[in-house]
């Protein structure tokens, strides 16, 4: 039996654990998925698992009544904070975590955030256990897609990453708590369907998606050998979630 277990939620069929659910798997992990939109119930905690990774997703961090498991997620990570049980949540779990939290999301005032963007890494990102080792690297590109960002923090949260204008990027919520707004599970073959489905509005608002397509793929290497690092620091946290190891500069 695998000692190193980790629950992901699933929120719809088109955002798969993709990238990180093959980087978890080859660290050590058992990845549980959990597909709350198919029926699977979620765990009333955490207690048999070593760590939960919280998906992306069309849906808003705000529409527990159209999407009843969405409160269930954001207990877990509530509890997540008094237990110690790392938790990363990617996209809409980001979002999902700063509510839970007492913290605030809200549509991006400069609109739809879409491209392979840079990371803009805050100083309190380089010292952080969890992503300290991408920070450090001359650069990370990062797989960009979403509506809506977190607009404020909840108490004693770090910002870890911002755009230029200052939209979050990354936290951390708690000693073992983070989010990114990011898609480091995502290459061509997660973004090609999101493009299709998004063709019409993107056409409305001028974004070429299949330029967009184009730019993951030739950016693929660079994005598995950068977001790699994120897997595998994720896995060596639910390993020894008390441990001190950072990375220094």
């Amino acid at each position: 039996m695998s000692t190193l277990p980790l629950l992901v939620v699933e929120h719809e069929a088109q955002c798969p654990p993709g990238w990180m659910g093959e980087w978890l798997a080859e660290a050590g992990a058992t990845v549980d998925v959990r597909r709350p939109y198919t029926g699977d119930a979620l765990p009333a905690d955490l207690t048999g698992h070593a760590g939960m990774v919280v998906l992306g997703g069309e849906m808003g961090a705000y529409d527990d009544a159209d999407h009843a498991w969405l409160a269930d997620v954001k207990a877990l990570a509530r509890a997540s904070v008094d237990d110690g049980t790392p938790v990363l949540g990617i996209c809409l779990g980001l979002q999902l975590v700063a509510v839970a939290l007492g913290g605030e999301v809200a549509p991006a005032s400069r609109g739809q955030q879409i491209g392979v963007l840079d990371v803009g890494w805050t100083e309190a990102a380089y010292d952080d256990r969890l992503l300290g080792p991408v920070a450090v690297r001359d650069d990370a590109p990062a797989v960009q897609w979403n509506n809506d960002v977190v607009t404020r923090l909840p108490d004693g949260a770090v910002a870890l990453a911002r755009t230029p204008h200052g939209e979050l990027q990354a936290a951390r919520f708690a000693p073992t708590v983070w989010g990114v707004q990011w898609h480091p599970e995502a290459g061509e073959e997660i973004i090609g369907p999101w493009a299709d489905n998004d063709r019409d509005d993107a056409v409305e608002r001028g974004v070429d998606v299949d330029a967009y397509v184009r730019d993951v793929a030739a950016a693929r290497d660079r994005l598995r050998a950068t977001w790699r690092l994120l897997a595998d620091a994720f896995a060596a946290v639910c390993r020894d979630p008390a441990g001190v190891d950072v990375v220094r500069r």
